[in-house]
C-alpha cells in the first residue's frame, strides 16, 4: 500500500493521553510515515472515512466518562443513526489509559473499539487497556502493546525500497524554533495573562480565554496541629459571565513557585530576563496559548507558567536526555532508564519516591548544560490545568466560586517534602496580593443533581473533601427552602478536621438537613461511613424504597467507594 499516513487521536483529562499520542508519533515517524497528532474534538470527524489508518488514545475520567476533548467527538461516533459501513474502510487501534481502582476501568476505550467495529472499522490488534495501578504503570501495557502494533502495521504498509526504521539513537527535531530578541529589538514584551478579563458580553470563560478571578479569601478549616491541610478558597467572578450549577467543576491554571522557577535558571544558567520568540515547526503542534505564554515573552515567563517541574519524568524525558549526553555513565543510565527492560529501576528511581523533573535535571548536571534551549519544551511537559469541584452554589454566593482544597504535602524518602503544584500554589496566596489573579473556567461535571425546585430526597456520602459538590448542593437546595437531604461525612477528628461544620448547624435547626458523622480516630474502634449507614439502615431504606430518594457518593477513588456501596446493597 502507497498511502503511508497515520492519524493519531487523543482524549485525555490531563496530558497523559498526548505524551502517549506524540510517543506513537515518534514510533511512526521511524517507520517513514506520515504523521497528525490531535485532540479528538480537534479533528474533523468526517475525515475519518477517508483515513487508511488511525490510532486512538483515550482516558476515562470520572466514572466512565468521556474527557473533555473528546465530548464531540463521542457524541457523534454514538449516534444510532450512523450506516454500519461508515467505516469500512478504516484500519484502527485503540489504546486505553485507565485506572483499575475505578469500576468502570478503562470504560470509554473499550466502549469506542466496540463502536468502531460496529461501524465497518478493521481492528489491527486488540484494544490495550493501560493501567496506572500497575507495579510499573501505564507502561507495563502500552510497551507490548506498540510492539504488536508496529509488527501489524509494518506487514500492510512496508517499509519503502531504500529507506530503512530510523534508529532511536537519532535525535528527533525540536517542535519549536527559539528566536532570542535583541535588547534594542522593537517587539514589546506583553505581561502574562494581559488583558484576558476584557471579554466580549456574552463570551464565557473557557481554556481558550480563561476569566482572571481575583481571590476573596484562602481559609484553614482544619485545626493547625492537625496533619492534613484543608483550605476554603473564595474566588470573586464578577463580571466574568460564569454560571454554574451543583455538580460542576472549576477548572484552575496553576504556575510553578518562585523558589522553583529559579532553581531551574540557576541550573540551566539562563538570563531571567532574555527575551525569547518561539515559532512552530509543524503546525499541527500549537503553540502556548497567548493568554498563558506572550508572544514574545521572557525566559522567567516561559519557565514560570509552562514547563512543570514538579511533575515525575516519563522514559522520553530520559530517551532525549541521553541523546545530549556525553558522559558514558550518564549517557548508560539514561539509556536504562529509556528501554523496556529498565523500568523496574526508572520506577524506583522516580514514581515511588516522586522525584520531580527539577529534582532530576539535577541529578544529571553533565548533560544538562549540553541541552540546546528549544529542546527544554520538548523535554518537559507544559503545565496541566487541575478540576476541583465548586463548593459553592450561585443562589448563596451570586459572585463567587468556592474550593475546599486538600494541599497536597507528604514525604517520601527523598529529603524534601512532596508537594501538589496547585494546591500549594493556592495554599501561599493571600488576597492582600492584589497583583495575583487566577485563570479559571468551569465546566459540568460528572454528579446530576436533581434539579432546581425537584423537592426529591438526596442521600449523600462524602467524607474529607469529598464534601465540596454537597455542599454546593445543600446551599442551593437550603435557598430553595427544601429539606429532605441526608448527609454522611466521615474525618479523622470532630475538633481538628470537621469541614464547614458551624455551616449545618442552621440548617439542621430548620429541618432542611440531616447530619450523620463518623470521626475514626475519636475512639480506639475506627468508625467511618458505611457504619453510620449500616446503623441508619431504617431511615435508608424508606427513603430509597418509599420515597424514590437518590444516593451520591463523592471523595478518594480507593477502598471508600466500594465500601460505602457494599454498605449500601446491603
Amino acid at each position: 500500500m502507497e498511502d503511508r499516513r497515520i492519524v493519531i487521536l487523543y482524549g485525555s483529562q490531563t496530558g497523559t493521553a498526548q505524551d502517549v499520542a506524540e510517543r506513537v508519533e515518534r514510533d511512526a515517524k521511524r517507520r517513514h510515515f506520515k504523521t497528525r497528532v490531535l485532540a479528538l474534538d480537534g479533528y474533523s470527524i468526517g475525515e475519518l472515512i477517508n483515513e487508511p489508518l488511525v490510532i486512538f488514545v483515550c482516558a476515562t475520567t470520572g466514572q466512565g466518562d468521556e474527557p473533555d476533548n473528546m465530548k464531540k467527538f463521542w457524541r457523534f461516533i454514538l449516534r444510532r443513526n450512523l450506516p454500519a459501513d461508515s467505516l469500512s474502510g478504516l484500519q484502527f487501534a485503540v489504546l486505553g489509559l485507565g485506572d483499575s481502582s475505578y469500576q468502570k476501568f478503562n470504560f470509554i476505550a473499550k466502549k469506542l473499539y466496540r463502536r468502531i467495529l460496529q461501524l465497518g472499522g478493521t481492528s489491527l490488534v486488540p484494544v490495550g487497556l493501560a493501567d496506572d495501578q500497575h507495579d510499573l504503570g501505564p507502561d507495563a501495557v502500552v510497551d507490548p502493546w506498540l510492539v504488536s502494533l508496529w509488527d501489524r502495521v509494518l506487514s500492510l504498509y512496508p517499509l519503502p525500497p531504500g529507506l530503512e526504521l530510523i534508529s532511536a539513537d537519532v535525535c528527533p527535531p525540536s517542535r519549536y524554533d527559539v528566536q532570542f530578541l535583541d535588547a534594542d529589538n522593537s517587539i514589546p514584551v506583553a505581561s502574562t495573562n494581559a488583558g484576558i478579563n476584557g471579554l466580549a458580553d456574552s463570551q464565557i470563560p473557557s481554556q481558550i480565554c480563561p476569566f482572571q478571578a481575583r481571590l476573596i479569601s484562602n481559609e484553614r478549616l482544619t485545626s493547625s496541629d492537625h496533619f492534613q491541610d484543608v483550605r476554603l478558597v473564595k474566588l470573586d467572578i464578577r463580571g466574568s459571565n460564569i454560571s454554574y450549577v451543583p455538580g460542576d467543576v472549576v477548572v484552575i491554571q496553576p504556575q510553578n513557585s518562585t523558589e522553583s522557577v529559579n532553581e531551574f535558571i540557576l541550573h540551566f544558567d539562563l538570563n531571567p530576563d532574555r527575551r525569547i520568540l518561539l515559532q512552530q515547526t509543524d503546525p499541527d503542534i500549537p503553540l502556548p496559548p497567548s493568554w498563558l505564554l506572550p508572544q514574545p515573552c521572557t525566559i522567567r515567563q516561559l519557565v514560570t507558567h509552562c514547563l512543570d517541574l514538579s511533575c515525575i519524568p516519563r522514559r522520553y524525558f530520559f530517551e532525549l536526555l541521553a541523546h545530549f549526553s556525553e558522559d558514558e555513565l550518564e549517557k548508560d543510565k539514561l539509556r536504562e532508564f529509556a528501554s523496556a527492560e529498565g523500568q523496574q529501576e526508572l520506577f524506583s528511581y522516580c514514581n515511588r519516591p516522586r522525584r520531580t523533573t527539577l529534582e532530576t535535571v539535577q541529578d544529571f548536571p553533565k548533560v544538562s548544560s549540553r541541552v540546546p534551549f528549544a529542546y527544554l519544551l520538548d523535554l518537559i511537559p507544559q503545565i496541566q490545568p487541575r478540576a476541583f469541584s465548586i463548593a459553592s452554589s450561585l443562589k448563596a454566593y451570586p459572585n463567587e466560586i468556592h474550593v475546599l482544597l486538600a494541599v497536597v504535602k507528604y514525604k517520601t524518602k527523598l529529603l524534601k517534602a512532596r508537594e501538589g503544584l496547585c494546591s500549594n500554589w493556592l495554599a501561599r496566596m493571600t488576597p492582600e496580593k492584589e497583583d495575583v489573579e487566577i485563570p479559571i473556567w468551569v465546566k459540568k461535571g460528572t454528579i446530576s443533581f436533581p434539579k432546581d425546585g425537584v423537592s426529591t430526597p438526596v442521600i449523600m456520602v462524602g467524607p474529607g473533601t469529598g464534601l465540596a459538590p454537597f455542599r454546593s448542593f445543600v446551599q442551593d437546595r437550603a435557598a430553595q427552602g427544601l429539606g429532605d437531604n441526608v448527609l454522611f461525612f466521615g474525618c479523622c477528628n470532630k475538633e481538628k478536621d470537621y469541614l464547614c461544620n458551624r455551616e449545618w448547624r442552621p440548617l439542621e435547626a430548620n429541618k432542611l438537613l440531616q447530619v450523620f458523622t463518623a470521626f475514626s480516630r475519636d475512639q480506639e474502634d475506627k468508625i467511618y461511613v458505611q457504619h453510620l449507614m449500616a446503623e441508619n439502615s431504617a431511615l435508608l431504606w424508606e427513603m430509597i424504597d418509599r420515597r424514590k430518594a437518590c444516593f451520591f457518593i463523592a471523595g478518594n477513588a480507593k477502598r471508600m467507594p466500594s465500601d460505602v456501596t457494599n454498605a449500601l446493597k446491603k
